[in-house]
């Protein structure tokens, strides 16, 4: 009985104004009303990572959305985080319109206080080629991205999350392990969304919000077909000390003809790699010891891979062409870091895949982040189409609360899944398409893509378009 009365005080307090709900670990619920007519929740939010967190606090901090009791749920314990000297190795980069989102919902203040690395220029280039590409803005003048830590960014969203301003509308479980749901349409006579929980509770909602992954049981209920399949590719992470200190505010990515490498800086000292290859080879990377691993490294940013003399040619005609044409033509090129060594314990893998809902959306429920969309890392694309999908949802929410439609109103989501589908699938269909690209040393290929590059590089309209589409 000791829960229901530290419940029932918590919820009196709340009420009053008082000090914020905090988050539960034991998986006992706050609140159950799953045999009446009215539901439990106006939202649930199955998923509490970084996508979760960051949508259950947008909702909260729309002024338009006040009266929305939500409930967030998440299958892990509550993490206590402590920012260290060592960097994370999940590390994400960050658009400016992911900045925004985070300034919006105040977590961005707190990010700034701990620690993040602005990205002011990315090079790009390819292996078998001379070809490159540059991204920047107006001279390094302003920012093209941020790196921050995954955890350091769902910490400060938490610190948003658990605020006195929330502790009316949002409530949140740890270690809450969902066994199964029961939508509406789905079933005949089921008007809102049921959540059944492993303690034997049952939870419903207007509407149900699947922040829960790529292996998403929101969107298996939903029975939505799922277009996926695996790039037989593993991205290994790592923590990289670099041999000099520089100010370390650009992004290198080398195309090999396994798979991309990329170097994201943390700070003047140190990166953090993403390098995507087989599966067989990252087995060997991971064995290494930390001298081998860092020497091979090394020699995957700065080998001198065979080159083929008809393109070497055709890269070099062109190359002339756009010079004379007063065109940049992207020969000359930065150096990336020498790595000195790596961080001990930092180097992790995992799988790489492809994957895209047909459908977004059904009665009183959506799909939010990866359980819509899955994509390859090379472009750092895939987290901030995520939190493009929470300012999206958001707004078209909050304006269909305003005008008095119920907020599980299937049209309303309909909107949401046009909006968001016209910018995921080219996007998602592009990253595909540059992945398949360079993931071969053909001839014909290699000499395609490498004219391309260079043609992108210099004319600087099609590259402004590709970089305004990246951040939307």
């Amino acid at each position: 009985m000791w829960f229901l009365v530290r419940s029932a005080a918590i919820r009196a307090m709340a009420i009053r104004g008082c000090a914020p709900v905090r988050p539960l670990t034991s998986g006992v619920p706050i609140h159950t009303n799953s045999h009446s007519e009215t539901p439990d929740y106006d939202i649930i939010i199955a998923g509490g990572g970084m996508v979760g967190c960051t949508l259950a606090c947008a909702l909260a901090k729309n002024t338009k959305l006040s009266s929305q009791k939500i409930l967030l749920l998440e299958s892990s314990p509550e993490k206590k985080f402590t920012l260290t000297d060592r960097y994370s190795n999940r590390v994400s980069a960050l658009n400016p319109t992911t900045k925004n989102l985070m300034i919006s919902i105040g977590a961005w203040k707190h990010i700034e206080k701990m620690r993040l690395q602005p990205v002011k220029n990315m090079q790009v280039w390819d292996a078998c080629s001379e070809a490159m590409i540059t991204f920047n803005h107006d001279n390094l003048q302003k920012d093209v991205a941020y790196i921050v830590e995954n955890d350091v960014l769902l910490y400060a969203v938490n610190e948003e999350l658990n605020s006195a301003d929330n502790c009316n509308q949002i409530e949140i479980i740890h270690n809450s392990k969902i066994t199964d749901y029961e939508l509406p349409g789905l079933r005949q006579g089921v008007q809102n969304s049921l959540v059944k929980m492993d303690n034997g509770e049952t939870y419903s909602c207007k509407l149900l919000l699947g922040a829960d992954g790529a292996n998403s049981k929101v969107r298996q209920t939903m029975g939505t077909q799922y277009v996926s399949w695996s790039y037989n590719q593993m991205g290994i992470v790592a923590t990289l000390k670099l041999t000099d200190s520089t100010d370390n505010t650009t992004a290198w990515q080398r195309f090999l003809p396994t798979g991309p490498i990329a170097i994201l800086p943390l700070n003047s000292n140190h990166s953090s790699l993403v390098w995507s290859t087989s599966p067989q080879e990252a087995k060997s990377l991971l064995k290494m010891s930390d001298e081998e691993f860092v020497q091979t490294l090394n020699h995957a940013l700065h080998k001198q891979y065979p080159r083929n003399t008809v393109v070497d040619s055709a890269v070099n005609a062109l190359s002339s062409f756009l010079s004379a044409a007063f065109l940049p033509s992207g020969i000359t090129r930065q150096l990336p870091p020498s790595i000195e060594n790596v961080a001990e314990s930092s180097r992790a893998a995992f799988p790489l895949g492809f994957g895209h809902s047909v459908r977004y959306v059904s009665k009183g429920v959506a799909l939010v982040g990866d359980a819509a969309h899955r994509v390859h890392p090379l472009a750092g694309q895939g987290v901030n189409l995520g939190f493009s999908d929470i300012s999206c949802l958001v707004d078209i929410l909050s304006n269909a609360v305003y005008s008095g439609s119920d907020i599980g109103d299937k049209s309303h989501l309909l909107n949401y899944e046009t909006q968001r589908q016209r910018h995921v699938v080219p996007t998602s269909a592009a990253i595909d398409a540059l992945h398949k690209l360079y993931t071969t040393d053909a001839t014909p290929i290699v000499l395609l893509r490498s004219l391309g590059l260079q043609v992108t590089h210099a004319v600087n309209p099609v590259k402004k378009l590709i970089m305004s589409h990246a951040m939307a």
